[in-house]
């Protein structure tokens, strides 16, 4: 039981002024940059010349381009959602039912396309699926295909490339919840079901399915939103019939066009009811099972089933990854025009990476960004940590909601929110002059549940006996968190504030809202700003800044798994 469960039970709370005071400081850092974002959006929301109206969700009602949006939209998340749970769920059986030779190897490259960001991605697919792109032009060649007709993968101008990418990108957060769940059930109960005559499917049915049920949904929740709120991927494509790209639309315009600040708020309680019906739905049932038999679930794979898995699992694994590795090879090719393969390649293009004037202080900006938003992570997450694993301080379960809500709230929905609410006469304080903070407070606001998960996890697997016998002789709580309690948990702040940084670095949704001017683009803006020239090198030039911040992101994820090992995948459930 945690320090603020044996508050509550016996009704004492500390009441210091060092705990008081950091709660507070807390609970006002989220009521101005989490609560206040979202309640100035519902007022906005809900009036018309400061009355209250329903005239902006009437207008969404009745205009069939929104009408197209929302359907286009819910078509794609739900398409994702099924794809990733077909695709998800037959890999968590065979991950955790059979022991393979590359096991851990198979199962990274599997788990890659969590971390790699499907905006860049999108690059790539459509340099692979456009109408004469590789794909194509090598059927072409083939003689498969004809070269007058050549085959739309794509498919509704873009929408079909959208679904695909997404599935690519999303199915690892079901596989993640899957294969904990699965690895959890105790054989015995398996073994029992079918020497009392249940078939295979009545098993999976009967017992596999109820166990697996609220894992399944919580990544499901998750991977329906993220699809349904994805930015990056439909500007990519140029398929602006989606509720986010209108949403972004609506950024230039919001104080004329109410539409935005509506499909915000809609999206908002789309994102709340999910959350909630799915955690009270599975709250109301019991899925308990006892701990695992003493015979290990998984069995050992035969050479051939050994084989069989590589070309399954193996073969996907390309193809998700195939979209990044387009990226890379467009990087560094010379002319790749109506060619399956570049036919020359060069290093010029991450030569003009630190050449051309907006690409480099992109760079710099994302990296000063991200650098400020982690270090402010690292102090919020080492603070409400400490108060929810060392103190009895009030309100530790709501600080402890307001920390993680940025988990189930959409990254759109909290740009256009910095982007309408902070709309002053203070050119510091207004993305339209100058979003710097404004930029590095929402990456700190939407990567702070990583580092307080991880800060939390180092806490509760440190002795507080330690710290007992530091305040025993004397010393204050600030000494002996500096001295006793921080260098016990030195590895978990910092893979927790590496796993912030690294997802900052390539943060879309809140760089394409608020950083409104080229000098203060992030690289997600500027790759965005590149794909739309009409210069050929233009692209190239993008995908470069797309390895570069890929090549970072990665390096600080090997960095991180390096430090808190395998609990590095408990961060991401």
């Amino acid at each position: 039981m945690d320090v603020s469960a044996r508050a509550m039970r016996n009704g004492r709370y500390d009441l210091d002024p060092v705990t008081v005071g950091l709660s507070l400081l807390l609970f006002a850092f989220f009521g101005v940059f989490l609560v206040y974002p979202s309640c100035y959006m519902v007022r906005e929301a809900f009036q018309v010349d400061g009355r209250f109206s329903w005239l902006p969700f009437q207008l969404l009602a009745q205009s069939p381009l929104q009408q197209e949006s929302l359907l286009n939209s819910l078509v794609i998340a739900v398409s994702v959602t099924l794809g990733a749970t077909v695709v998800a769920a037959p890999m968590a059986w065979l991950l955790t039912r059979f022991d393979f030779r590359g096991k851990a190897f198979l199962n990274a490259l599997l788990l890659a396309p969590m971390v790699l960001p499907p905006f860049v991605g999108a690059i790539g697919l459509k340099q692979l699926l456009a109408q004469f792109g590789s794909l194509n032009l090598l059927l072409m060649e083939l003689g498969w295909i004809a070269e007058s007709q050549p085959v739309d993968w794509l498919g509704s101008g873009g929408m079909a490339g959208i679904t695909v990418l997404l599935v690519f990108s999303f199915y690892p957060i079901l596989l993640l919840n899957l294969n904990a769940s699965m690895a959890n059930i105790d054989p015995a109960l398996l073994e029992a079901a079918h020497s009392l005559g249940a078939g295979h499917w009545r098993v999976f049915r009967s017992v596999i399915v109820p166990l697996v049920m609220p894992s399944y949904f919580a990544g499901a929740a998750v991977v329906f939103i993220a699809a349904f709120t994805d930015l990056g991927a439909p500007l990519i494509f140029g398929f602006s019939r989606v509720v986010p790209v209108q949403i972004f639309e609506a950024v230039t315009d919001m104080n004329a066009n109410p539409s935005g600040s509506a499909w915000v708020v809609l999206v908002l309680a789309m994102s709340t009811c999910i959350f909630w019906v799915s955690r009270r739905w599975l709250g109301a049932r019991r899925f308990e099972m006892v701990p695992k038999a003493s015979a290990a679930a998984e069995r050992q794979a035969s050479p051939r089933q050994t084989l069989w898995i590589w070309l399954m699992l193996g073969g996907w694994s390309f193809l998700c990854l195939a979209p990044h590795v387009t990226v890379a090879v467009q990087s560094i090719a010379d002319r790749w025009f109506f060619t399956v393969l570049p036919e020359s390649t060069t290093l010029d293009h991450f030569k003009e990476l630190a050449a051309h004037g907006l690409t480099s202080q992109s760079i710099k900006n994302s990296l000063f960004y991200s650098l400020c938003s982690a270090v402010i992570d690292l102090l919020l997450g080492v603070a409400i940590a400490w108060l929810l694993t060392r103190r009895r301080a009030i309100g530790a379960g709501l600080l402890d909601a307001l920390a993680m809500i940025p988990i189930a709230l959409p990254g759109l929905v909290l740009a256009f929110g910095y982007a309408a609410a902070f709309d002053f006469n203070i050119p510091w304080l207004n993305p339209r002059s100058d979003p710097t903070l404004l930029l590095i407070l929402s990456y700190s606001v939407r990567r702070l549940p990583y580092v307080v998960r991880s800060a939390c996890a180092g806490f509760q697997q440190s002795s507080i006996t330690l710290e007992e016998a530091s305040a025993s002789v004397g010393a204050p709580p600030g000494r002996t968190l500096w001295r006793i309690t921080l260098p016990l948990v030195r590895a978990h702040l910092i893979a927790g504030t590496l796993l912030a940084f690294s997802f900052a670095m390539l943060e879309v949704s809140d760089g394409l809202v608020l950083a409104m001017r080229d000098a203060f683009f992030p690289m997600t803006k500027m790759i965005y700003a590149l794909m739309g020239r009409v210069d050929p090198q233009s692209g190239s030039i993008a995908c470069a800044l797309g390895v570069l911040g890929m090549l970072i992101l990665g390096a600080s994820l090997l960095l991180a798994s390096r430090l808190l090992g395998k609990s590095l995948g408990q961060i991401f459930r």
